[in-house]
């Protein structure tokens, strides 16, 4: 039988309210021991906590039974004071009570065991607390309700559809069945693959949304890009000074732009230098805007195309710097990150770019690694299968086969174990 477990749901330190989970077989008895018994499911009742006939607290005290509750066990929550000594006082009964403290994610690892969500709706609990901006919430919640998972269903019941007509040749091949059947499958693996590329071009934009978008300001030496990254960040976050190569390593900041997370990155000059401490901040320069999803191209007005021209790519966004000069300058975005003159029209560019890149896709995102790598695996199995339809069948359903276990591993159909421990290590410890 399951033990009893508890854990505190709300953050850990002085609060007004601190909430105390209970999930397992046990919740009951320890409620009676407590001096709460006989609760209505579902409804806060005050209860006076006692233990070893000193009091605890004055709590609100809800009960859940199972099946219907989070984990699917029985469930319960206790609504203490927040102060340190409340929460240790509880703690402690209930640890003499026979309860354990929840390890990382137990909760939702229990609700995923008793079928109250799969795999990929238990990843989404963790985004949806780890969620920081209305995108980041908006896409978890997605995940939560089931789109990612109802979509990946959609795809293992073509691919069973697909085996079925192959098998069917093999098993049968006296019987009274079509001539071919298994080329009949052809059609469905290919609306399948083409289902499947489209889900892994649209893992990279899950990933920017879940983990935040990467912005680079690249530029030459005194171009303006560190006093337009505190402008940005609004904080001085880097040194400012009109010494060139004054930045020479990446410095990062997160912001959130549009509704999405956004990591800024301010970087050295680009030059070439005989010293080695400032030709080590532009070869790391150079590496962070190559992995960038969007690259400012900051520009001086008057100064001279260099390495910067030559690294430049016609998609950077290009902002030229000290407006409040008045002096021309070319094809962009001008600001002053002195007077804040074209800061906001910069943000909203930088808002729409974002939102055209993030969001407006049919299918449901792709959030992590684990999924593109599945995905990718039923791809290749898919591919594999459909070059084998014709001239061998058997093999085409072997594929078809290592196709579906694949799909079947992201909302965990199929063979989970080895990677429970890696999705819900993650979880904090009163989920």
């Amino acid at each position: 039988m399951t033990d009893t477990v508890f854990a505190l749901a709300t953050a850990p330190g002085r609060g007004a309210i601190a909430v105390l989970r209970l999930s397992g077989p046990g919740t009951d008895q320890v409620l009676t021991a407590l001096g709460a018994p006989g609760l209505k499911p579902r409804l806060a009742s005050l209860r006076t906590l006692r233990h070893g006939g000193a009091v605890l607290d004055q709590a609100l005290v809800l009960r859940f039974p199972g099946p219907a509750s989070y984990t699917g066990e029985d469930c319960a929550e206790l609504h203490l004071h927040g102060g340190r000594a409340v929460i240790d006082a509880v703690s402690s009964a209930l640890i003499d009570l026979g309860l354990r403290p929840a390890d990382p994610g137990e909760f939702t690892r229990r609700a995923f065991e008793n079928g109250r969500m799969d795999l990929a709706q238990a990843e989404a609990v963790a985004d949806l607390i780890d969620s920081e901006t209305s995108a980041q919430a908006t896409q978890a919640l997605g995940q939560l309700d089931g789109a990612l998972s109802q979509t990946y269903a959609g795809f293992r019941r073509d691919l069973l559809t697909a085996l079925a007509l192959v098998e069917a040749e093999i098993d049968f091949p006296d019987e009274d069945v079509p001539d071919h059947l298994a080329r009949s499958a052809g059609p469905v693996l290919d609306r399948l693959t083409a289902d499947l590329d489209k889900a892994l071009d649209d893992a990279d934009r899950g990933r920017r949304v879940r983990e935040g978008y990467r912005i680079v300001l690249i530029g030459e030496t005194n171009a303006g890009k560190s006093a337009l990254f505190n402008a940005l960040v609004e904080r001085d976050a880097a040194i400012v000074t009109a010494i060139a190569g004054t930045t020479r390593d990446v410095l990062d900041a997160d912001l959130v732009i549009g509704g999405y997370a956004v990591t800024l990155s301010d970087t050295a000059g680009l030059r070439e230098s005989a010293d080695l401490v400032e030709a080590e901040g532009v070869r790391r320069a150079r590496a962070r805007a190559e992995a960038a999803d969007l690259r400012l191209w900051v520009r001086a007005p008057g100064d001279p195309d260099g390495e910067a021209a030559a690294f430049a790519r016609p998609d950077d966004f290009v902002v030229w710097t000290k407006a409040d000069l008045a002096v021309a300058a070319g094809e962009g975005i001008a600001v002053s990150a002195l007077t804040g003159e074209g800061l906001r029209a910069l943000h909203d560019a930088l808002a729409a770019r974002l939102a055209r890149d993030l969001s407006g896709a049919d299918f449901p995102a792709v959030t992590r690694e684990r999924h593109r790598r599945r995905l990718s695996e039923a791809a290749s199995a898919v591919a594999a299968a459909r070059g084998h339809l014709s001239a061998a069948p058997e093999l085409a359903g072997d594929d078809l086969r290592r196709a579906a276990d694949a799909l079947g591993r992201v909302t965990g159909a199929i063979g989970v174990e080895d990677i429970l421990g890696e999705v819900f290590s993650t979880f904090c410890i009163g989920k």
